[in-house]
């Protein structure tokens, strides 16, 4: 671990890659929190491999990859709520539809501009090749999306746990969903050099459900779940760098460590010490008896 950090204070490539990943950790898990507590995981799944037509069309035309990932991100949350809106289909057969097609249509566009670019790292993430203006784009909408946070956060509260009573005080609900959707967008995005489109879902998830194993308050499960992100990060990049593994691929395996621990180690939550008081229980009643 010191040869480690003593190769973080020494090499630049390091210390850009720690700071983004840590970063992405950090702003995964604030918004996932949201994108558990609402029921939309499969929203998530959906927009971070819908922004792959985004990322190879700004690839074809030179032009940074952040604008066209946004761009298809967005559209992507409108289509869904327009098809579920408009029509019978549901949400998540609205889901279905919009996100296979824009993923669909994204690897057939990364087919044509793999020949001058390697999309490679944007699928699977590889954080070792992080570059300043990858890192500055993670600082920015990190710095978005945590202010957006703060100075929305009883909004986003009432909203998330009873949007009836929402209503009632005058909030709109649709507009903050669909600021949700931006943010969540945004967040794919600072994370597909990191773990990639293919892996950013389980970023989003893991931390969040591990921390909402952990308490039942939504501040200390968005602080927790940050540091889990975070952690799971500086974990993920030290095992990819002295084991030549992909980095996207070790730090979800680090997040989904933690959240395994907890399942089983929680203790209100955990199945161990559920197992426990059960047994004792059991126990109780039989010497009642």
């Amino acid at each position: 671990m010191s040869g480690f950090i003593t190769d973080i204070l020494n090499y630049g490539f390091l210390q850009k890659a720690m700071f983004t990943s840590v970063m992405v950790g950090i702003i995964c898990g604030v918004i996932g929190c949201f994108i558990v507590l609402r029921g939309m995981s499969l929203m998530g799944d959906a927009i971070s491999h819908a922004v792959l037509p985004g990322v190879a069309i700004s690839y074809m035309l030179g032009v940074n990859y952040f604008y066209g990932a946004v761009v298809a991100g967005v559209l992507t949350s409108v289509g869904i709520g327009f098809v579920s809106e408009k029509s019978r289909i549901k949400n998540d057969s609205a889901i279905g539809i919009i996100f296979s097609a824009f993923f669909a249509l994204g690897i057939i566009l990364m087919a044509k501009a793999a020949s001058s670019v390697d999309l490679t790292s944007i699928l699977f993430g590889n954080v070792l090749a992080v570059r300043s203006a990858d890192m500055w784009t993670t600082l920015v909408i990190g710095a978005i999306v945590l202010i957006t946070v703060i100075v929305f956060y009883k909004e986003l509260l009432v909203t998330t746990f009873d949007p009836t009573l929402a209503a009632t005080f005058g909030l709109p609900n649709r507009l903050i969903h669909y600021a949700i959707m931006v943010l969540l967008t945004l967040v794919t995005v600072a994370s597909l050099r990191t773990v990639g489109i293919i892996l950013v879902v389980a970023m989003l998830i893991t931390p969040a459900s591990t921390a909402y194993l952990l308490t039942d308050r939504l501040p200390v499960m968005i602080g927790l779940s940050a540091l889990f992100g975070a952690l799971s990060a500086v974990i993920g990049l030290y095992v990819s760098f002295n084991y030549n593994l992909s980095s996207g691929a070790v730090i979800v395996l680090a997040a989904t460590a933690l959240f395994l621990l907890a399942l089983f180690f929680s203790p209100k939550q955990g199945l161990l010490w559920r197992s426990m008081r059960t047994s004792k229980n059991r126990k109780a009643a039989r010497n009642g008896d």
